[in-house]
């Protein structure tokens, strides 16, 4: 693997660790509240199991991505820069929220074209 395919990977997996962390923990806190534009605290309580599950997921990519660095291994990485495409844009379309796409989608294109070329 190249210096850059490594650090993108690792940039990508680290903004899984950081969402996973804004859905598991501080979803109901004042900066996950902002951060997602929810309703209100009673809100963000009342899905605060959904957002919890939904960082699992995330922090399941970003291990997958840092296992794939570690392996050195691009075909894991290409598989999981595919699986956190796919999220960023389902969840782009599924929320209404292009910018979704943007902070989740792209970077992981970008990365998926770097590893592949």
């Amino acid at each position: 693997m190249r210096t850059l395919t490594i650090f993108l990977i690792a940039l990508v997996a680290f903004e899984h660790i950081y969402f996973m962390v804004l859905e598991m923990f501080l979803w109901t806190k004042p900066k996950g509240i902002k951060t997602f534009g929810l309703k209100s605290e009673t809100f963000a309580k009342n899905t605060k199991i959904l957002a919890a599950n939904q960082g699992l997921y995330n922090g399941f990519l970003a291990a997958g991505l840092l296992f794939s660095i570690i392996e050195k291994d691009n075909k894991t990485a290409i598989f999981f820069l595919v699986c956190v495409t796919i999220a960023g844009i389902y969840g782009a379309y599924s929320t209404k929220k292009l910018k979704l796409f943007y902070v989740q989608g792209m970077p992981a294109i970008i990365t998926l074209i770097i590893t592949i070329i």
